[in-house]
C-alpha cells in the first residue's frame, strides 16, 4: 500500500453534550476537568480538542463564559488546538449555539443540515447555518463542516461557492448516529469521493464503530476523531480508563502503518489556520 504522506490529525472530543458520570464515571466536566482531559489527550498524540461546556450539574452549556475558562485554563497547559462546538446540545436555540464564537476561538465545528438524532431532532435550518458561518468568517475562525449524512456536504460546498466560508474546507463525517449515515467503509469512500481537491476530512465513528473506522481513515488518508463524546468504551463492556487512552490506541495503530502523528503546529499549516491582521 502507498505510503500516505499527510500526517495524521487526531481530535479528542473530551465531553460532548449527552453523555453523563452515570454512563462514563471518568467524565470530564468541569473546566479544570476538562483542561486536564485535554493535556493529557494532547501529551499522548491529539493535536486538536473538540469541546463542549458543561454546568455545575453537568449539565450542557453553550455559555460563553464558561467556554472562556475551559479555553484559558487549556491554554495555559499546551498549545493544543481549541475547537469549540456550535452545536451544543439538541433543542438549543442558534442564538445560544453561537455563544462561544463570539470568544473569536481558533476552531469551530459547523454542522450544515437537519438530521434526526437518536429520539430527538438535530436542527440547522439554512437560516441557521448562515447565521453561525457568517460570525465564524468575522471571527477569522476555522470551521470544521460536521457532516451526518450525505446531503450536508453538497450545503458546505454551497457555502464554500458562495464565499460564505472561505477558510480551508475541512470536514468531520460523524458516522453511526442512529438517523444519520451508518458507518461502513463504503460510506467513508462515498463521502470522501464527493469533497473538493485540496480539502482535508476526519472520521468520527459513534459507540462501537468508533475503533473500525478509525483503522478505515487513517489507511484512506483521513484524520481521526475519538473520545468521550462519540464512545465511553474501550472495548465490549470495558469502559475507557481517558479520554488519552482512546487517544493513545489510534497513535499505536497510526504507527504500526507508518502513518506520523502530526502536532498542533503541523496541524496549523495543514489546514492553513493563520489568521490575517
Amino acid at each position: 500500500m502507498k505510503k500516505i504522506k499527510e500526517k495524521l490529525i487526531i481530535t479528542a472530543a473530551v465531553t460532548g453534550a449527552e453523555v453523563t458520570r452515570e454512563d462514563q464515571p471518568m467524565l470530564p466536566i468541569s473546566p479544570n476537568e476538562i483542561a486536564e482531559a485535554a493535556y493529557e489527550a494532547y501529551k499522548v498524540g491529539a493535536s486538536i480538542v473538540h469541546v463542549h461546556a458543561r454546568n455545575d450539574d453537568g449539565t450542557s452549556t453553550q455559555d460563553k463564559e464558561i467556554y472562556k475558562q475551559i479555553i484559558a485554563k487549556i491554554k495555559e497547559k499546551c498549545d493544543v488546538i481549541v475547537q469549540v462546538s456550535t452545536g451544543g446540545a439538541v433543542g438549543m436555540s442558534v442564538e445560544e449555539r453561537m455563544q462561544p464564537l463570539l470568544l473569536a476561538p481558533e476552531m469551530a465545528t459547523l454542522t450544515t443540515g437537519t438530521v434526526n438524532f437518536g429520539d430527538g431532532v438535530f436542527m440547522n435550518s439554512p437560516e441557521d447555518i448562515h447565521t453561525l458561518a457568517n460570525l465564524m468568517q468575522k471571527n477569522q475562525v476555522q470551521p470544521e463542516f460536521e457532516i451526518f449524512d450525505v446531503g450536508m456536504i453538497n450545503n458546505a460546498l454551497q457555502l464554500i461557492k458562495n464565499n460564505i466560508v472561505t477558510k480551508h474546507p475541512h470536514f468531520d463525517f460523524v458516522l453511526g448516529v442512529p438517523g444519520g449515515i451508518p458507518a461502513s467503509i463504503e460510506n467513508i469512500v462515498h463521502m470522501k469521493n464527493l469533497l473538493p481537491n485540496g480539502a482535508t476530512w476526519t472520521v468520527a465513528g459513534i459507540g462501537r464503530h468508533e475503533l473500525p473506522m478509525a483503522v478505515h481513515a487513517i489507511l484512506l488518508g483521513g484524520h481521526v476523531r475519538v473520545g468521550f463524546e462519540d464512545n465511553i468504551y474501550y472495548e465490549k463492556g470495558v469502559l475507557a480508563k481517558s479520554n488519552a487512552q482512546l487517544v493513545e490506541r489510534v497513535v499505536r495503530i497510526a504507527k504500526e502503518v507508518g502513518r506520523e502523528v502530526a502536532s498542533p503546529h503541523e496541524v496549523r499549516n495543514i489546514l492553513k489556520m493563520e489568521k490575517s491582521d
